[in-house]
């Protein structure tokens, strides 16, 4: 018998006792939506618990399946287009454009035991409960290193459709500021909707003293949300009118930061998408990593990861993406440094915004960065937008100012400027005479999130 027969083949008392119960849980755990906002563990007695199994085991086959079966050193049509489904004991696994998304993280240099023991060790997932209009469900890693989002049919097909462009674009600004999709799966349990879901690496990794999170927009109409009490460890990301009064304080970083802006949004104008957020944390810096005096080892591992380290999202012998440097090729390096010229030392160069300036500090007999001095390898590292990533995980989304490390990436790119839309934009000028509302044409909204960064940063 059914749970509803039950229920009507209960007595009126019982059948009311068990119907205000209900009401009263799901006021309750509304409530606590309410009033919590933040990260919370998804136990057994969680709601999500049923489905975040399921994911982490689904993703671990799935994983698995590109270990046995890697990626081809370059990328076909066919890639692009393919599905492959696993199936489990009680439900299915989709994973779309598999070979793909594992070039991409190979690129990023992210082995794929690593990302397989991150998405599905024992450790639970985390919910992530927001202030977002958004619909969607969102779940992190147990070391807060991959988001993973329920999206529907449209943004997932969207995304697909639009994965070779996206691909270009990492391919030719390795350094691109965009949130980097490192999955697109769909599940099928039997007797429910199918459900659609991405995983992304987390823009706020590592997040250990992070202070302060940010969701910008460049618009003023419904951009304040009430920061947490202080002394509260609730997690609550803030938002444009949260922000005003304060600067992102880069010094000679921030050209780059101006001009990846501006790449990075002409680069969504094209795809006729709106609605993106420009997510920003910071965290102030020790003073140790204020004053840094770094060796030439650390210098040329640094310059490793920003210019020649791991290969191009869709061909495999070309350099380009950042990850970690190997660490055969560290301990190599220190132990030639400490033999040779490991006496000298520059300092940090942190306040340079490209490998084409010389670093501060003592002068030195040798450049440690001589590989790209070349002019060709200039003009190139240039036109992409290159920087000198920091010694630091997550580096593509962190930037380090001479008093804090800044947290910068690109999310939310899949509302297109639709019919709908439209009638939005002019349902709100009517609305809101005068005041910036987010719901403005791409080219509009381009221009207006880069006049934000130019008027917040110094």
């Amino acid at each position: 018998m059914s749970q509803t027969e039950m229920e009507m083949s209960a007595g009126p008392a019982e059948g009311t006792q068990r119907t205000g119960t209900v009401k009263r849980k799901m006021w309750g755990g509304l409530r606590q939506q309410w009033k919590l906002l933040g990260l919370f563990e998804i136990d057994q007695q969680h709601d999500f618990y049923s489905l975040t199994s399921i994911m982490k085991e689904g993703l671990s086959a799935a994983v698995q399946n590109t270990i046995d079966n890697p990626p081809p050193d370059e990328l076909s049509e066919d890639d692009y287009r393919l599905e492959v489904t696993q199936i489990h004991k009680a439900f299915r696994m989709e994973t779309f454009a598999g070979p793909v998304f594992a070039s991409l993280r190979r690129s990023l240099g992210m082995t794929e035991k690593e990302y397989q023991h991150s998405l599905s060790n024992d450790g639970s997932y985390l919910q992530f409960i927001s202030n977002s209009k958004s619909k969607a469900d969102f779940f992190l890693t147990n070391d807060k290193r991959f988001f993973l989002k329920t999206q529907n049919k449209r943004e997932v097909q969207f995304l697909l459709s639009n994965l070779r462009i996206y691909m270009e674009h990492l391919e030719k600004y390795p350094h691109s500021l965009l949130v980097k999709f490192l999955g697109v799966h769909r599940i099928k349990i039997p007797h429910r909707r199918k459900k659609y879901f991405i995983v992304m690496q987390s823009v706020f990794y590592p997040d250990d003293r992070i202070n302060a999170r940010y969701d910008i927009k460049g618009c003023e109409v419904s951009r304040w949300t009430d920061p947490a009490p202080e002394g509260s460890q609730v997690i609550v990301v803030l938002k444009d009118l949260n922000f005003e009064g304060q600067y992102i304080t880069l010094d000679q970083h921030r050209p780059w930061l101006l001009r990846q802006v501006e790449i990075d949004t002409s680069f969504l104008q094209t795809l006729n998408v709106l609605d993106y957020s420009l997510l920003v944390a910071h965290q102030p810096l020790h003073q140790d990593e204020r004053h840094q005096c770094l060796s030439f080892a650390t210098l040329i591992m640094r310059t490793k990861k920003s210019v020649i380290t791991c290969s191009s999202p869709t061909h495999a012998g070309m350099p380009t993406v950042p990850g970690a440097v190997p660490e055969e090729d560290s301990a190599l390096l220190v132990s030639e440094m400490d033999s040779g010229t490991g006496s000298c030392s520059v300092t940090d160069s942190r306040v340079g915004s490209d490998l084409g300036s010389a670093p501060s500090g003592r002068p030195c007999t040798e450049q440690p960065v001589g590989t790209v001095t070349d002019s060709m390898e200039l003009r190139d590292f240039q036109a992409q937008n290159r920087r000198l990533l920091p010694n630091f995980r997550n580096p593509l989304h962190v930037i380090d100012g001479p008093e804090h490390r800044y947290f910068v990436g690109i999310i939310d790119i899949f509302t297109v400027y639709s019919f709908k839309k439209r009638l939005e934009h002019w349902w709100k000028r009517l609305r809101h005479p005068g005041q910036a509302f987010s719901t403005v044409s791409p080219p509009a909204y381009c221009h207006r999130l880069c006049q934000w960064v130019q008027d917040h940063t110094r």
